[in-house]
């Protein structure tokens, strides 16, 4: 760890917390020579890895970007859709996996969604399970069904 100050390659842990529910760790720093303290975060990185095998980091906004889509003209709030991505965001940290695949990401969306809004769930899952005829819409409206006859 490089000293902000002087730039000095190595620093020395003078303390170490669990910052933000076990999600990261707080570190307090001196560096040798100049004798400043500073504090550090680290945060384990969680990346997505697409189909075309390209990585890049996870973006909770752009879960949101894409959910928003298929809730639009939908009684659905900007809270509840802030709620939503933190949601998937927090199974993906949970799964302890550090790349995570795209598939894997839209089907840890389909939950959260199919409890917010099923028309929304639906446009959504019409998308991501590439729905190509009429059948397939009405299969997914029969599984949604289902949950609502076993609560009677």
């Amino acid at each position: 760890m490089h000293c902000p100050f002087c730039r000095h390659t190595d620093t020395r842990v003078l303390d170490s917390r669990v910052a933000e529910d076990g999600k990261s760790i707080r570190r307090r720093r001196q560096c040798p020579t100049c004798e400043r303290r500073f504090t550090t975060l680290e945060q384990m990185q969680l990346v997505v890895v697409k189909r075309s095998g390209v990585v890049e980091p996870f973006s909770r906004e752009k879960v949101i970007t894409g959910v928003a889509k298929a809730c639009k003209g939908r009684p659905v709030s900007e809270t509840d859709l802030a709620r939503l991505g933190q949601q998937v965001e927090e199974v993906l940290r949970a799964s302890g996996q550090a790349e995570i695949p795209a598939d894997e990401v839209g089907v840890t969306i389909l939950g959260p969604l199919r409890e917010l809004d099923a028309v929304a769930y639906l446009r959504f899952a019409s998308v991501y399970k590439k729905f190509d005829s009429v059948d397939d819409f009405s299969e997914e409206i029969e599984t949604l069904r289902q949950p609502a006859l076993t609560k009677q």
